[in-house]
């Protein structure tokens, strides 16, 4: 048996028994694994579905452009989709996604144009108004709207309900999605609630996501916005998509525990699943505690763990937010280990020739050079060498006449691996800012100290 093409192998995706991640909940959890789709995820089943139904309706023509504001997945699916339909697809995206994401939708032959994060929705440069405007000046062009599109939900009531209610037979108690659109736990939990209305459906939300508060109160909180850093779930707005009614309710995870969940599933389970199913697996273990031996819990693991390698999976990413602490030694920790010292600036207004004695007096061979108490360049043994061999007069000239940039700027969470790659001959040091706020130089002599220490 063979497929005609790669759209025919949507859907039917395992349903895997967790194990050790779960051992602390007395019910049996089952993921159900999105990843095996041809785009990596649970976005193939609606993109195709929103595709069809504009087809049959008209709003998609022949030769037509597909745009769309999507953070990859939803992307990806319309992409495979345009590739073997015949369309042309223009993406519209937020800095906050990974770059693994944009590049796999180029990989399609799309155009992904990637706007700010921070702005309101209704902001002209927000990528939900950007797609807008897009589809508004391309001729022959549709936008999907996966937000509001109720193809979406549709796409989930027909496939993914129908495939976890005859792979449990029937057994679910409890369904647990992170909330985005609103699709996948809507359309696939309106399914399920018609089989059996027992069947709890609770949503993963975000701190900084509006679905949690609106889902207890009806109140639309502007004062609960604002930006975080997990992908997939959450938004600043209200979805046609999320049926607030059938959802029974929201559980906020945090950046820091999605975002280590999201490894321990790899470490842990085997299973290479990306940033949503870190935040769901974490919400669910908060919710430990309302269920019974008899339940039977299927998590949708929506996407797969290589669309975040430069984030979750990524010891610098994990440690620059604070989220990530471990035996390698960091800025922080090279800066314990040695003794307190005063850093020598220079300003920018001083001669060279007071840079020059500075140096000698106190044996060092670089001074970071400041302007108004800000570090603003560098001097070096070098730099004065090599403008006294083109200019002696040079000895009289501001110190600002000769500086070259910067030494390079960490964290106090970077890790040694990443300062010792710094330092090289471009860069003879770097700079940290201390937690009281005070400019710290480390240099190749430290790096050995604390490791030798």
């Amino acid at each position: 048996m063979w497929y005609n093409n790669i759209l025919e192998t949507i859907g039917n995706t395992p349903l895997v028994k967790l194990n050790k991640l779960t051992k602390d909940i007395e019910a049996t959890v089952l993921a159900k694994i999105e990843t095996t789709n041809p785009g990596n995820s649970i976005k193939d089943r609606m993109a195709i579905k929103m595709i069809e139904d504009a087809e049959r309706n008209g709003k998609l023509k022949p030769g037509g452009t597909i745009i769309e504001g999507t953070s990859g997945n939803t992307g990806m699916g319309l992409a495979i989709s345009a590739v073997i339909k015949g369309y042309k697809c223009i993406f519209t995206t937020t800095d906050k996604q990974s770059k693994e994401k944009v590049d796999a939708l180029k990989a399609f032959g799309a155009e992904v144009i990637v706007c700010p994060t921070d702005v309101e929705p209704e902001d002209p440069r927000s990528y939900y108004s950007v797609s807008t405007r897009l589809e508004r000046e391309t001729p022959n062009s549709w936008k999907p709207n996966q937000y509001d599109n109720l193809s979406n939900s549709a796409a989930h009531y027909e496939q993914t309900g129908p495939e976890i209610w005859e792979q449990t037979e029937g057994k679910i108690t409890h369904l647990v999605v992170g909330v985005g659109t609103g699709g996948t736990i809507s359309g696939t939990g309106k399914y399920l609630k018609e089989k059996n209305p027992n069947i709890k459906l609770w949503g993963i939300d975000t701190y900084g996501s509006v679905f949690k508060k609106y889902k207890e109160t009806g109140i639309f909180d502007e004062k609960e916005v604002y930006p975080y850093i997990t992908e997939g779930i959450g938004e600043d707005f209200l979805p046609k998509n999320v049926n607030f009614d059938l959802i029974d309710r929201f559980e906020k995870v945090t950046d820091k525990d999605a975002a280590l969940m999201t490894r321990e599933i790899a470490r842990k389970e085997g299973i290479f699943a990306g940033n949503s199913a870190g935040a769901a697996i974490a919400g669910l273990l908060q919710l430990k505690e309302h269920l019974k031996p008899q339940d039977l819990v299927v998590v949708i693991f929506h996407d797969h763990g290589s669309r975040y390698m430069g984030k979750m999976f990524n010891d610098d990413w994990l440690r620059e937010r604070g989220f990530l602490e471990d035996e390698k030694l960091t800025a922080k920790s090279i800066l314990a280990k040695r003794e307190p010292q005063e850093m020598v600036t220079i300003d920018s207004e001083k001669t060279v020739l007071e840079a020059i004695n500075t140096m000698k007096a106190l044996y060092i061979s670089q001074i970071p050079v400041t302007q108004k108490g800000m570090v603003i360049g560098r001097v070096t043994e070098s730099d004065i060498l090599n403008a006294l061999l083109e200019n002696p007069a040079i000895k009289s000239s501001k110190v600002s006449s000769i500086q070259t940039a910067s030494f390079p700027f960490v964290d106090l969470n970077t890790s040694i691996d990443k300062i010792s790659g710094l330092i090289n001959k471009e860069n003879s040091a770097v700079l940290v800012e201390d937690i009281d706020g005070k400019i710290e130089i480390i240099t190749q002599y430290d790096i050995i100290g604390a490791i030798s220490g």
